[in-house]
């Protein structure tokens, strides 16, 4: 009788290197440093876990579904962090969001559009 196949090779290395591509209206985000700890303007640290409501932070745009209309890679979005996924992806942390998520959106993009400008 022969050996069924194992559905995945337990010695294979999980640091091969994979593309991702993000499904549906996610947004995959590398956060600012300003996520993290920051400082008042008087120059008192803020940490990250301290209870700070209603703000709004930065990301990076890394990589967008194919159902999302209104960012694009290398935009920059501004979000609640209390929103979206934590995921680490080869040591680097990430953030995925959805499109609705989004609050704004900073791009070097000339459309023609008309708005304010960060």
């Amino acid at each position: 009788m022969a050996e069924p196949t194992p559905l995945r090779d337990a010695s294979r290395s999980f640091d091969a290197k994979q593309s991702i591509r993000m499904t549906a209206d996610r947004v995959l985000c590398q956060p600012s440093a300003e996520a993290g700890e920051r400082k008042s303007r008087a120059g008192i640290l803020i940490h990250a876990t301290a209870n700070v409501n209603r703000r709004l932070v930065w990301a990076e745009v890394i990589a967008v579904g194919p159902t999302v209309r209104n960012v694009e890679e290398g935009d920059r979005v501004l979000f609640a962090p209390d929103s979206g996924y934590e995921v680490e992806i080869r040591g680097d942390e990430y953030l995925i969001l959805r499109e609705r998520d989004v609050h704004a959106v900073a791009s070097t993009r000339n459309e023609g559009q008309t708005g304010l400008y960060l």
